[in-house]
């Protein structure tokens, strides 16, 4: 062996083991759902990637991990998640499993816009009643504020808001799991517009995600996080926060475009999670299938749906891939409506980078297709 190719042997070695070396400092991230994931792999684009615990096809509204989630939890040094609103079934793993870990519950970060549940099948008087106006945070600092702070693990229950006893639609399986010996218990429901006694739908919407300038706060907040978990990588953090903002507002723009003549056109949803979207792209829906934690709609909330399409003239009604498409086959039945599928997770779309703003473009061409040939 010659010196020459021995010194250059040597140097790349050293070059892969010091490059092994950052790697191994950059932060272990686990997500719950797939939007933060995306936004989370935009951040950390270049230095490595988030685990994600709930699995694409699978509802965040009640879950069972796996035990390589649940190690994932155990393992990470950060956790993203939206919040206990939207699953509370994953607050205690989190307590338990990722107690060392810096945990940032994104419902809770201020400067995000958060719209109040919407009540019964229908939204037009729900929204004229209230003005669907969104409340916004004020503004601040997020790089100087003490990373404590952000640990929400700890919060109190979220009494108004309680998805305990929630239960998966009949049957489904998500990767595996079998949710159907679930059962949800229907009696005594209130038909005047809460679908079920005892459980409360007021309070904030959890379905934020679902407005791109909540995803663009959340970026630099994610990209401060773990700059300060990473100094040294803190930079590149924030270079993709920055590109993926502009990405953001480049999906944004397409949007617009897609839904200029949607307007004027009804659709209802099978699930009252697209609040903040229609708020963002000044749309709105007629009315869903089912309340915004997708419990199973009753057969009174089923009718009225059925009246709103065919009184409004509905043009579309989505299914969702996640949830039990019979539903909307029955309020459609015996109307000219058009059925098409809207996901807000993103089940189809390739995990990474670039999921967010695919996820936003996705939604709006769902809405834009269906309404146009209607």
């Amino acid at each position: 062996m010659s010196m020459s190719f021995g010194k250059s042997l040597a140097g790349s070695v050293l070059a892969l083991a010091a490059a092994s070396a950052a790697q191994a400092d950059v932060p272990q991230v686990a997500t719950d759902i797939a939007p933060v994931h995306g936004l989370v792999a935009r951040v950390m684009d270049g230095l490595g990637e988030p685990a994600l615990v709930v699995q694409p096809g699978a509802s965040p509204h009640s879950y069972s991990m796996r035990p390589s989630e649940a190690r994932a939890l155990e393992q990470s040094d950060a956790v993203f998640w939206i919040g206990a609103e939207l699953e509370p079934w994953l607050e205690e793993s989190i307590d338990t499993l990722a107690s060392d870990a810096l945990v940032v519950e994104l419902l809770g970060v201020d400067g995000i816009t958060t719209l109040e549940f919407r009540e019964g099948a229908t939204f037009e008087a729900h929204d004229h009643e209230h003005g669907d106006e969104p409340h916004a945070d004020h503004d601040h600092d997020h790089a100087s504020e003490e990373h404590a702070a952000h640990d929400h693990a700890d919060e109190t229950a979220h009494d108004d808001h309680d998805h305990a006893d929630e239960a998966s639609h009949e049957g489904e399986k998500h990767d595996g799991h079998d949710h159907g010996d679930e059962e949800h218990d229907h009696e005594g429901e209130d038909h005047a517009g809460h679908d079920h006694a005892g459980h409360s739908h007021e309070g904030v919407d959890p379905h934020a995600w679902l407005d791109p300038e909540n995803a663009k706060t959340w970026l630099d907040v994610i990209a401060e996080d773990l700059a300060e978990l990473d100094p040294e990588n803190a930079e590149t953090y924030r270079a993709n926060a920055t590109a993926g903002r502009e990405e953001i507002d480049a999906a944004m723009a397409d949007v617009e475009t897609m839904l200029s003549t949607a307007d004027d056109v009804s659709f209802v949803v099978f699930h009252d999670a697209y609040h903040y979207f229609e708020n963002r792209f000044g749309i709105s829906a007629a009315g869903a299938i089912s309340l915004s934690d997708a419990t199973d709609p009753s057969p009174a909330r089923v009718e009225e749906v059925r009246d709103t399409i065919r009184d409004l003239g509905v043009a579309c009604v989505f299914a969702e891939p996640q949830f039990n498409q019979d539903l909307v086959a029955t309020v459609s039945d015996g109307t000219d409506v058009q059925a098409a599928v809207i996901d807000p997770l993103g089940f189809e779309l390739e995990m990474g980078p670039d999921f967010y703003p695919e996820l936003i473009r996705s939604i709006g061409d769902s809405i834009a297709s269906c309404t146009s040939s209607s």
